[in-house]
């Protein structure tokens, strides 16, 4: 894929860039690990202190920040400038709560003193995706920086712009020149990367045939690596819930982000009891979404990122159709310039279509019905995928089964799933392994040194004194 930046919206080439050499990425590789030589004694204090700058210039300049998102990947104007203020959240929270999470912790050992040391491994490969161009990037960024180790991204080949903007962010931020950089380069270039014994470890936030490629690679040479991989998330609706609150927070959930998220509800299971009644009004709310251009603070959902997204999608809706699900409104690309497709609810999917068992990347939902809770949760472990869940209920005993039967790295009560700094981040399944976020994510790439300290006994001290 070509690295440039091609309007969704318009389907209009904007930018192109030339992929770096293997001189220039040699380079870049050189100047990291000079600069992690130096960065990694460089004081939790300094560090915050530049971390929080970076936070400044996401707040200060959020609204040019999701303008670009828009104009790169399509997601709706306040989508963007959002997602800039949640990245300065993530800025702060590590600035304020790395040293802490990072402190030696003291174990009572038969030692005059043992503990656990915390400590940087080098440069960090990130592979990163366009759906959230600076949030996937700074949730690894910020306590990747803040533990001392630096960073050397692979972004995706369509939103170039944002990925050179998040390096310009940190480096007038005052952090040191090479401690975060942007590589211009195609996804041929990655496993060499990989396997320069200069890049420490990797992480990947992507798709399945992504994450394989790049965990395989790590394997061979022994590197640690985050996979983030996809979803195909449970929204589970009982009788108790709240219907009209589920309903409206099932619409939302569907199509964030244009319905380009891994953590967006997919499947919705809803109790047999009250199925009837939630379909209606759930078809008629993506009916009613407002599709236009993404720059209109108006639009509900805009584009999909690509030509190909669209292309793909739209087969997949197709292939499920003709192996028998029923189409209860959507189903096709829309009549106008750009990436668009009508907001679409699928239902009686047989497990041989792509609506059952993949993960569709856009506006389109699969509606199945439960008998009782065993089965929503049998239909909700139903999947090689298992990252989030959303459950609604008001009963206690029905919410306790939820969270411990549910086979996935995350579940929400009540509300739909989301990111959150504060919480670590990640799945089970083919939905990856490691954690993003809170205070586990910043662990991921340290060195988790034991440290035993035994003193000299009194009488080989005595003796040596003598």
């Amino acid at each position: 894929m070509a690295i440039a930046t091609i309007n969704p919206a318009t389907g209009l080439l904007l930018k192109s860039f030339e992929p770096l050499s293997d001189s220039q990425i040699e380079e870049k590789l050189r100047r990291a690990v000079d600069v992690f030589s130096k960065y990694r004694k460089v004081p939790f204090a300094e560090r915050a202190r530049m971390m929080i700058k970076a936070a400044d210039i996401l707040d200060k300049e959020k609204e040019s920040l999701g303008r670009l998102m828009t104009m790169e990947m399509g997601k709706p104007f306040r989508a963007g400038v959002d997602e800039a203020v949640k990245c300065a959240w993530a800025c702060r929270y590590y600035a304020e709560n790395a040293e802490r999470f990072l402190a030696d912790e003291v174990i009572e050992t038969t030692a005059s003193r043992s503990y656990i040391h915390y400590q940087p491994l080098g440069p960090i490969l990130a592979v990163m995706p366009w759906n959230f161009p600076f949030w996937q990037v700074v949730r690894f960024a910020a306590p990747a920086l803040m533990a001392g180790n630096v960073g050397l991204l692979k972004h995706a080949s369509n939103v170039p712009q944002c990925a050179l903007s998040i390096e310009d962010i940190f480096r007038r931020a005052g952090f040191p020149d090479g401690a975060f950089q942007t590589l211009l380069i195609g996804s041929d270039k990655v496993d060499a990367i990989l396997g320069d014994p200069r890049v420490a470890a990797a992480t990947l936030t992507g798709s399945e045939d992504a994450g394989i490629k790049v965990g395989t690679a790590a394997a061979k040479r022994i590197k640690k690596v985050v996979l983030e991989l996809g979803g195909s998330d449970a929204f589970i609706v009982m009788p108790s819930a709240n219907l009209d609150e589920a309903v409206a927070t099932a619409v939302k959930a569907r199509i964030v982000n244009n319905g380009q998220s891994c953590i967006a509800a997919k499947r919705f299971i809803v109790a047999e009891q009250i199925a009837n009644e939630f379909e209606g009004k759930f078809v008629s709310k993506m009916e009613a979404l407002r599709v236009g251009d993404p720059l209109d603070e108006n639009t509900e959902l805009g584009p999909l990122s690509t030509e190909d997204a669209l292309a793909g999608l739209d087969a997949d809706v197709r292939k499920s159709v003709e192996a028998g699900a029923r189409l209860l409104t959507g189903g096709k690309r829309l009549d106008r310039p750009g990436n668009f497709y009508a907001p679409t609810v699928l239902t009686d999917i047989p497990k041989n279509s792509p609506a059952y068992g993949e993960e569709l990347f856009g506006p389109v939902a699969s509606l199945f019905r439960a008998k009782d809770i065993e089965d929503a949760i049998r239909i909700a472990n139903d999947s090689r995928f298992g990252l989030g869940a959303s459950a609604w209920t008001n009963d206690e005993s029905e919410r306790e089964r939820f969270i411990n039967e549910i086979e996935a790295g995350m579940v929400f009560i009540n509300r739909m799933v989301a990111s959150d700094p504060r919480l670590p981040f990640g799945g089970v399944k083919q939905s990856g392994h490691g954690r993003e976020l809170g205070p586990y994510g910043i662990r991921e790439f340290t060195n988790t040194k034991t440290v035993w300290i035994q003193e000299a006994t009194e009488g080989l001290r005595t003796s040596k004194a003598a």
